[in-house]
């Protein structure tokens, strides 16, 4: 009989036996994981590059018949539907993000409270597929009706995903949601506003996972319930219960409950660096985003290392400073 352990969400739970360092997970496990979130930031750096804008000068006559020269800037590539307001007000887009952040919380806290589990669902599937048909058309570009295909997969991954539930399916249509998703949020902040928006987030995340609790919740709910989690999942089981396994199958023990391990990441803690990488890559160019990416992933190994057995740390603190050190770094390189 197999029994789910209990989720740590975002972080990997380690323990530090007397005589030396262990992970709780395998080294393989963690590098799985860790290896998925730098995989996926690449994945966003190549879609937020495609979707790059066009910056073109031009002249405009003033009604006192002087002449000034106006940059302008059209996102071409981008999907129309999520192409930027011409008169795109980045703090004001900001506050937008904001608000939206904390109607999404409350929707996510009615829904659970009411068991409402089938919207959950049907929630899910509209952002995957969206989402996924997004990044999908940044690489399909070059071909005629690149959006209708790329809709169309997107919907039959989103199925498969959330309604059939394959693991695998999970976590490589997981590499391409964020990057979609950053896409469209690159063009509607500047550096300082999404700088501001990893701090909220990251204040956020500590009062979720060290005072409400809210975080563990929700993620027992996501996996438990809606069976749809938000982010890399990676169930396994420990080589001595393999083990066990075979002997249970050759008769060779009694049944016994075998214990599934979990290792997660959350889907915040994946696009939250993905869109400050964006919006520097647009800015100042590959490095300085790849400086960006480095700081994270540095930051996100060390949180892993770090981690105690048995407690729940929140990843965005970490995150956000690793972005930080990152940009640091890169304005000092420009």
């Amino acid at each position: 009989m197999l029994e789910d352990c209990n989720p740590a969400g975002w972080m990997l739970e380690v323990e530090k036996p007397a005589g030396g360092f262990h992970l709780k997970h395998s080294i393989k496990i963690t590098l799985i994981l860790l290896g998925m979130f730098l995989l996926a930031q690449f994945i966003g750096l190549g879609v937020n590059y495609i979707y790059s804008p066009d910056i073109t000068s031009e002249t405009v006559t003033l009604s006192n018949n002087e002449t000034v020269t106006i940059n302008v800037t059209t996102y071409k590539n981008l999907p129309e539907p999520f192409q930027p307001a011409e008169e795109n007000n980045h703090w004001g887009n900001f506050i937008s993000l904001i608000i939206a952040f904390i109607l999404a919380i409350g929707i996510m806290l009615l829904m659970m409270k009411f068991r409402a589990e089938i919207l959950l669902r049907i929630w899910f599937f509209i952002v995957i597929i969206l989402g996924l048909t997004v990044a999908l058309n940044a690489f399909l570009l070059s071909i005629p009706y690149a959006l209708l295909y790329s809709f169309i997969i997107s919907v039959i991954l989103a199925y498969w995903k959330v309604f059939r539930r394959n693991i695998i399916v999970h976590n490589l249509t997981e590499l391409l949601i964020y990057p979609g998703i950053s896409a469209v949020f690159v063009p509607l902040l500047n550096l300082w506003g999404v700088v501001a928006l990893l701090v909220i987030i990251s204040f956020y995340d500590m009062y979720a996972v060290w005072h409400s609790g809210f975080m563990q919740k929700m993620a027992k709910y996501q996996i438990k319930k809606v069976k749809v989690f938000s982010g890399f999942f990676i169930p396994y089981i420990r080589k001595e219960d393999r083990a066990l396994i075979e002997k249970i199958k050759k008769g060779k023990a009694k049944d016994q409950k075998i214990r599934v391990n979990i290792a997660l990441l959350g889907g915040g803690d994946v696009i939250s660096p993905m869109i400050l990488s964006g919006i520097v890559l647009q800015a100042w160019g590959i490095i300085p985003a790849l400086m960006v990416t480095l700081g994270t992933t540095i930051a996100l190994a060390y949180l892993f290392y770090i981690s105690e057995k048995g407690k729940f740390y929140p990843a965005m603190p970490f995150i956000t400073a690793g972005c930080l050190i990152g940009l640091a770094i890169s304005s000092l390189l420009r």
